[in-house]
């Protein structure tokens, strides 16, 4: 029986019902709001087309992404791209802020501002010094989106992209910024068409056609920009997702494996085996 619903929880905001994302969405919240009523802890699940950036000002606890943990203590930035299965066990009384930015727009900010590229899933501490600025500026973002004084989305716009601009900054250096060229474009618009068809278990070749191209400019194109084949990349997200169901369903192996397209489970027991290096069942018994 085919499974077409993924195991994991997905929200619009954490606890809402999941519905379409407007291309321009932009929250902030206290860590407060939506943590206390659930008792400091946040039960992994993800956002289609939500990124979040936090920041802790008080307290601490564990970042828990794709299943591995971070340690968190006060002061520190946090970084959840959309479609990352997360959650958060929070030290009770910790204090903080949120920001949730749609997708589309940080996507709309990396075309404006090519220096601002999307950054990764990443956990931060900051020192003393950086801490200031950037608590400000999550409170008087907190401040812009609370009213319609004139200018109000120009402003929270601008702070949105001081506080991307503090975690990259924050991040560390990076290589120098490369112009997405056609290659690169063509890679994007692969991950998303992966993104949407991976349960299918399509060929490549049906891939490069929805996509417009043949099949060797999309495998020069993958080679080039992403390091690895085509095959590899629709690979590596059934693999993430098995991962996920695992870890975060009782569903059972054969129906996971239906459930990403596998015709066969005893094929789909090695495919799992030969790239996480041991059995679903192994998996799934070992992380619990």
């Amino acid at each position: 029986m085919l499974h077409s619903d993924p195991p994991i929880l997905q929200f619009y905001l954490y606890g809402e019902p999941h519905r379409a994302v407007d291309e321009g969405f932009l929250h902030v919240e206290s860590l407060d709001d939506r943590s206390r009523p659930s008792e400091w802890r946040i039960q992994p699940h993800a956002h289609a087309e939500l990124t979040h950036l936090l920041f802790l000002t008080e307290g601490g606890g564990a970042l828990i992404a794709e299943g591995k943990p971070s340690a968190l203590a006060a002061p520190v930035l946090i970084l959840v791209p959309a479609r990352t299965v997360h959650g958060f066990d929070f030290t009770p009384e910790s204090r903080g802020w949120v920001v949730t930015v749609a997708s589309g727009y940080l996507l709309e900010l990396g075309l404006r501002h090519p220096d601002l590229a999307v950054p990764q899933l990443g956990v931060v501490a900051l020192d003393a010094a950086a801490r200031a600025p950037i608590e400000a500026a999550f409170e008087r973002l907190m401040r812009e989106l609370a009213w319609a004084a004139p200018g109000h989305r120009a402003a929270s716009e601008a702070l949105l992209v001081e506080l991307l601009v503090a975690w990259l900054r924050a991040a560390g250096p990076r290589a120098p910024h490369q112009p997405p060229g056609r290659q690169a474009a063509l890679v994007a618009r692969l991950r998303e068409h992966i993104e949407q068809r991976f349960r299918l278990r399509e060929p490549v070749a049906a891939h490069a056609a929805a996509l417009g191209v043949s099949v060797s400019t999309l495998r020069a194109a993958c080679a080039a920009v992403a390091g690895q084949s085509p095959n590899a990349m629709l690979d590596e997200r059934a693999l993430l997702e098995a991962r996920r169901a695992l870890l975060y369903s009782t569903l059972k192996v054969a129906e996971i494996a239906y459930g990403l397209g596998f015709a066969d489970p005893a094929y789909f027991a090695r495919f799992f085996t030969r790239h996480a290096g041991m059995p679903p069942s192994d998996y799934r018994r070992l992380r619990q």
